[in-house]
């Protein structure tokens, strides 16, 4: 089960709204979506959640570009809500190179060169095909300056949504969009 709400940052503190990503299909979608959360330009926190599984951080300050936060790719990589904030930047990997794999680099049994077969428990293929690393990726310090420190953020539990809310000090509002 998925949860996603949006937390903006206002003079009088965080609203949260409950939202619906159904519509949404890439990182730009969902950045618009937050930006209309907060016609003031300030803070505003994606929070998307799915149980026992992972949890994404999407940040927008303004119109600058959002920063992301994934607490385990493999995980949101089979998920299409974890595909939107896995961007090719995100895993580092170059935006501008094509998504076809290299048939050159691929041995015949399908690992790619100096790669030993046993070496695939460290990745994990994405819906997309590609590589996808275990654990977390993105920015760990998003949150520094709210609170929750890069130490907090990794070690969040299976209810990191609502954790993050109560650092924020808007567990309150965002219970009311629960």
């Amino acid at each position: 089960m998925y949860f996603a709400a949006l937390l903006a940052r206002t003079e009088d503190g965080w609203e949260a709204s409950d939202t619906e990503l159904d519509d949404v299909e890439t990182l730009s979608d969902l950045a618009d979506l937050a930006r209309e959360a907060s016609p003031d330009e300030d803070t505003v926190l994606v929070l998307i959640e799915q149980e026992d599984a992972w949890f994404g951080v999407v940040r927008i300050d303004g119109e600058e570009d959002p920063r992301i936060y994934v607490s385990d790719a493999s995980a949101a990589a089979r998920s299409s809500y974890g595909e939107i904030l896995l961007t090719a930047e995100l895993l580092g990997r170059d935006p501008d190179e094509d998504d076809e794999p290299d048939l050159d680099a691929l041995d015949l049994d399908g690992t790619e060169d100096g790669e030993d077969e046993d070496d695939e428990d460290a990745e994990e293929t994405g819906g997309s095909g590609e590589l996808v690393p275990h654990g977390p990726v993105g920015d760990i310090r998003i949150l520094d300056d709210l609170g929750v420190s890069e130490k907090e953020l990794k070690s969040l539990s299976q209810d990191a949504v609502t954790e993050i809310a109560e650092a924020l000090g808007a567990s309150e509002v965002l219970e009311a969009v629960r």
